[in-house]
């Protein structure tokens, strides 16, 4: 990772490294010379710790996952864009189906096309429905500031992670409110996300995310009207 991606956890700033290695299995953590803190003391941390103060939504948590555990230059992180990809839409995909009267129809259907007439109309609604998310996101920040569409992506993709509990949805019953509760910690999440990315007030990036997932949903809902009218 280049210097300038890595940051402070704590205030934020520039550094440039995060431990020093005076031999093999000695390595010291570097202090931030402006908050005089270790820059990122998640790097001696298991991953469940990072995991439970993402969960809290603590901003710190987020500059080490953003800035200091992604390495945005090398094609492996690529590749772990590409798959972060897919299974967000595959996610995103059971969220539709979960709410959507789709789910019935596969019960009663007995046709085998049927499913992958279903597949397909999910897929659509949940591509155009996020590019619509995307699109509204990026207009909305650009009004105050210029953005870099890659970083806000990725910043979007991977604080999306509590949607992995969708996955409970597939394997229990649980009611649709379910759906929506996890959907309000992403947004959230969204937002802080966004708040450590842009440095923008919270307040701002609630309201930005607000409108960006308004637009999803308007868009998914005006597309399943449309199949069902043309059903």
């Amino acid at each position: 990772m280049s210097e300038t991606e890595l940051r402070c956890v704590h205030c934020g700033c520039k550094v440039g490294r995060l431990v020093v290695q005076y031999s093999p299995g000695n390595i010291r953590l570097i202090k931030c010379e402006k908050c005089k803190l270790v820059a990122d003391p998640y790097i001696e941390c298991e991953f469940m710790i990072v995991f439970i103060d993402l969960i809290l939504h603590k901003e710190k948590a987020y500059r080490h996952l953003l800035y200091n555990m992604l390495n945005w230059d090398l094609v492996s992180e690529e590749g772990l864009l590409w798959k972060s990809t897919i299974i967000y839409i595959v996610l995103d995909g059971c969220r539709y189906l979960f709410l959507s009267e789709f789910k019935e129809e596969l019960r009663a259907s007995r046709n085998l096309l049927f499913p992958i007439w279903i597949c397909t109309k999910v897929c659509l609604s949940v591509v155009l429905g996020n590019v619509m998310f995307l699109a509204t996101l990026f207009l909305l920040i650009s009004l105050s500031q210029t953005v870099r569409l890659r970083r806000v992506f990725q910043a979007i993709l991977f604080s999306s992670y509590l949607k992995i509990f969708l996955v409970a949805m597939m394997v229990w019953e649980f009611p649709t409110t379910v759906i929506f509760i996890i959907d309000i910690f992403v947004l959230s999440s969204n937002a802080v996300a966004l708040k450590v990315l842009m440095q923008l007030p919270i307040a701002n990036c609630t309201l930005v995310c607000i409108g960006a997932h308004v637009a999803k949903f308007i868009t998914c809902t005006v597309f399943t009207n449309l199949n069902y009218a043309w059903l």
